[in-house]
């Protein structure tokens, strides 16, 4: 029964992410926004907003592990696994406009991240910095791109990401009803996913933070490993790394900001300890992969799912020897 909650959670995350991103599709450009904007906003929002409402439903629970091992957890399954996978399947280019800007705010949030865990606290104040520093780096990055792009290729890019997010034709009610309703099964889905989450740490006898770093992060990065996947089939593996490294930026100062700024946060001593070394490695080795190779080859993309495994295995050795309850 636990696991029919756990899994019918993830489903609403995953259907009703992907509709809430539809329908607010249509709003913006019933709005008049571009396609560049939408791209660079609402559709980085909607494949991180599981992550969003199911850090939101544990931090207001008192499961701090979750709040904190759904974020970091995520990151480093965002790189090792998604981004692995992605180079599997077809060698992730790197000359992407503005990778250097977004490659600089990763590291630094990431370090902030390290600061925080190794902190061992998240007040409101911090969390509303976070979430104020995203605001102005998503301004500044729609800004930039625009202004780094020619109007032939800026007609281009918008083409590129209209196909990308294309939308069933709908009127402003219907997609103002697709809206609401996506966003409730959300919402709804977060709360399964966090409380059948908790009972099964507690049925296992595990920790908290151990099941949020791993069914909980890979189950709400489930939409970045389509996207990027997807993009990797299609030849357009820019558009894979590009996902990846904004939906890490956007779990650190989104997710854990806004978390944080509703209620505050305890990190875990075994996440301060080992996860956050951990993360912060796997985050310079993905930019210093891309800075000095400027691609991520089959090759690299192999390493980073071995790694990926390793690590796993190794948090596989905190599971008691025998499940009970199956």
């Amino acid at each position: 029964m636990i696991l029919l909650k756990l899994f019918g959670g993830l489903l609403l995350l995953l259907v009703g992410g992907d509709l809430l991103v539809r329908g607010a599709v249509v709003l913006a450009r019933r709005m008049g926004v571009s396609s560049l904007v939408i791209g660079l906003t609402l559709v980085g929002f909607g494949t991180s907003l599981p992550e969003l409402l199911a850090s939101l439903r544990a931090a207001a629970i008192g499961a701090p592990g979750i709040a904190v091992g759904n974020v970091v957890g995520s990151n480093i399954a965002n790189i090792l696994l998604i981004i692995g996978l992605a180079a599997l399947v077809f060698p992730v280019a790197c000359r992407a406009p503005g990778i250097r800007r977004d490659l600089f705010v990763l590291g630094a949030a990431t370090l902030v991240l390290l600061g925080l865990l190794l902190w061992g606290w998240i007040p409101r104040p911090v969390g509303a910095v976070l979430a104020a520093l995203l605001v102005v780096y998503t301004g500044l990055a729609v800004i930039l791109d625009r202004r780094s792009l020619s109007a032939a290729r800026a007609r281009a890019e918008e083409a590129e990401l209209a196909d990308a997010i294309s939308t069933p034709s709908m009127g402003v009610p219907s997609a103002l009803a697709v809206t609401l309703a996506a966003l409730v099964g959300v919402v709804f889905g977060a709360r399964l996913l966090v409380d059948s989450a908790v009972l099964l740490a507690r049925l296992w006898g595990v920790s908290e933070s151990l099941i949020g770093i791993t069914v909980v992060a890979v189950g709400t990065s489930l939409p970045e490993l389509a996207t990027s996947v997807t993009a990797a089939l299609k030849r357009e593996s820019e558009v894979a790394l590009g996902n990846i490294i904004g939906s890490n930026i956007f779990n650190i100062l989104g997710i854990l900001g806004v978390t944080a700024a509703v209620s505050p946060i305890s990190v875990p001593a075994e996440i301060a300890a080992r996860d956050s070394w951990v993360v912060v490695t796997v985050t310079f080795a993905l930019i210093g992969v891309v800075l000095g190779l400027r691609q991520i080859p089959r090759a690299i993309g192999f390493v980073f799912l071995v790694a990926y495994a390793v690590y796993v295995a190794g948090l596989a050795g905190a599971l008691p020897a025998a499940v009970p309850g199956f």
